[in-house]
């Protein structure tokens, strides 16, 4: 496994769970000199960076980059992939697209988090899972071009009301045959969701292919009460080889959170642990 740390150059996500907020040079440079493998990138749209100077970048820190987001896209425009209005959901997946395509010549996925949206209290269900799936199939080609999956994320159930537990998204991507789509375990939303959190990571085995690494407060591992040892077993068990991304507060202020992140990814990896 791999680590990974947020970084946000968008505005409106000022009291979101991302690290590092600075300009790309210097959050670059920090993560490389905390001992990251990897930066995951919270960008306004595909035009707020070029792919070679994000490339210039990651190379001259030896950082590689392990997604992009796309959550800009419903924090500064409304957008969603189930917006109920067939114009603005074009926009939507164009917008989610754009990132793809400046995320794919970085080999880095795009993450769908926020923008699946909510069910309008007067859509059936059914009909917003029909547009959920048309949306990631969508995406999952694009993806594919590019020689990268495309990462789908459970939420909590204060943010969506399409899928809060991982077996459900499962099952959904196989009732709908989504192929190149894969599952983003984030341990915040887990904490609120699943009642087990190892058993929730086995069951869905080699359909998860990134994970967001927070505490039960989403703050850096050991701020809260999650139990992280048997997590990382159950991800070797189902020999998970991704990253470990600290999609986190900068509590108490992004250097700590940061190396505090390290320091518990590191300490659990170096060791046998037992579920």
């Amino acid at each position: 496994m791999k680590t990974a740390i947020t970084i946000s150059q968008v505005p409106e996500a000022a009291e979101g769970p991302f690290v590092l907020r600075t300009p790309l040079p210097a959050a670059f440079a920090t993560a490389a000199s905390i001992g990251f493998d990897a930066v995951e990138l919270f960008l306004p749209g595909p035009d707020f960076a070029s792919v070679a100077d994000v490339t210039a970048l990651a190379t001259a820190n030896g950082l590689a980059i392990a997604a992009v987001g796309t959550g800009a896209g419903m924090l500064r425009h409304g957008l969603s992939l189930t917006d109920p209005c067939g114009d603005n959901r074009e926009v939507a997946i164009d917008f989610v697209l754009s990132m793809i395509d400046f995320g794919g010549p970085l080999n880095a996925p795009a993450i769908l988090g926020s923008m699946q949206g909510r069910r309008p209290p007067d859509m059936p269900r059914e009909n917003a899972l029909e547009l959920l799936a048309a949306g990631l199939r969508r995406c999952a080609e694009r993806a594919a071009s590019h020689g990268v999956s495309f990462i789908y994320e459970p939420l909590n159930r204060y943010e969506t009301n399409l899928f809060n537990r991982l077996q459900d998204a499962v099952e959904f991507l196989k009732r709908h045959n989504l192929k190149n789509v894969v599952l983003l375990a984030d341990l915040f939303h887990m904490n609120i969701e699943e009642r087990d959190l190892p058993a929730a990571i086995r069951a869905a085995g080699k359909h998860i292919g990134h994970v967001h690494f927070a505490d039960s407060n989403r703050q850096a591992m050991g701020f809260g009460h999650t139990s992280a040892g048997p997590v990382i077993a159950a991800l070797r068990e189902i020999e998970y080889s991704g990253y470990l991304s600290a999609e986190i507060f900068p509590l108490p202020d992004p250097e700590s959170a940061a190396r505090q992140t390290i320091s518990s990814i590191r300490s659990m990896l170096s060791s046998p642990i037992s579920p």
